[in-house]
C-alpha cells in the first residue's frame, strides 16, 4: 500500500542495539530486516537516561526531540548540540562516538536511518498553520505530525487524517500534497531516495 500510518502505540517494541533501553520500530525497510541489514528504518525512543548511542556504521542517521525539555548531544570533535522539541535537527554517521545527557527529565525522541551508499535522506521542520503544498519526489516520504493537533493530508484525492503524535509514509507515489491544519503545527518531513545501484 503506498500510504501507511504510523501510530507508536501498535508500533513493535524492541531493545536498543547497545541494550541500553528501547526503541519503538515504526517502519522498516526491507521488510522482517534486522538491525544490521536495514535498508532504511524509522524509529521512536523514550530515553530515560544519560548515556552513549548505539553504534550503526555506515548509517546515516537523523534524529529530533519530540516531547521533553531536551537532549544535549556530546558530539565526537568535542561539540556539543543542543536538542529540544523547536524543530532542531542533528544529523550524524551512525559510527560517530556521541553521548546524551537529558537536560531536565526523559524525553521522547524521532529517528530516521538510511544505509548509506544505498539510501539517502533528508529531515527538515515544517511549521504548518492553515494550508499548504508539498511537493514530493522521494521515493518514500515521511511525514511526521509533532503537534498537539490533527494535520489533514490529502493526497491525491486521498485523505489522511494524521494525529498528534502519528506519521504518515508515502512509497512510490509522487505528486504535491495538500497540508492542513486549523491550529499552528509542527510537523518532519523527511525525503528517502534510493542510489541507483
Amino acid at each position: 500500500m503506498p500510504y501507511t500510518l504510523l501510530d507508536p502505540s501498535s508500533a513493535i517494541a524492541m531493545p536498543w542495539k547497545n541494550g541500553g533501553g528501547s526503541t519503538l520500530e515504526l517502519a522498516i525497510c526491507p521488510a522482517g530486516a534486522n538491525l544490521d541489514d536495514f535498508d532504511w528504518r524509522i524509529s521512536s525512543a523514550s530515553v530515560a537516561s544519560s548515556g552513549a548511542f548505539s553504534r550503526f556504521p555506515g548509517i546515516d542517521r537523523s534524529l529530533v526531540v519530540l516531547a521533553g525539555k531536551g537532549l544535549h548531544l556530546q558530539r565526537e570533535n568535542g561539540q556539543r548540540e543542543t536538542l529540544s522539541g523547536d524543530g532542531t535537527i542533528a544529523v550524524f554517521g551512525g559510527e560517530e562516538a556521541i553521548s546524551a545527557q537529558l537536560q531536565d527529565g526523559p524525553i521522547t525522541d524521532l529517528n530516521l536511518m538510511t544505509r548509506r551508499g544505498a539510501w539517502t535522506h533528508d529531515l527538515q521542520a515544517l511549521r504548518l498553520q492553515g494550508e499548504q503544498l508539498v511537493e514530493n519526489d522521494a521515493e518514500v516520504l515521511l511525514l511526521w505530525n509533532a503537534a498537539q493537533t490533527a494535520v489533514r493530508v490529502d493526497a491525491g484525492g486521498v485523505l489522511h487524517d494524521i494525529a498528534a503524535g502519528n506519521g504518515l509514509l508515502v512509497e512510490n507515489e509522487p505528486g504535491p500534497l495538500h497540508l492542513q491544519s486549523q491550529r499552528p503545527a509542527l510537523l518532519y518531513l523527511g525525503r528517502l531516495k534510493a542510489r541507483c545501484r
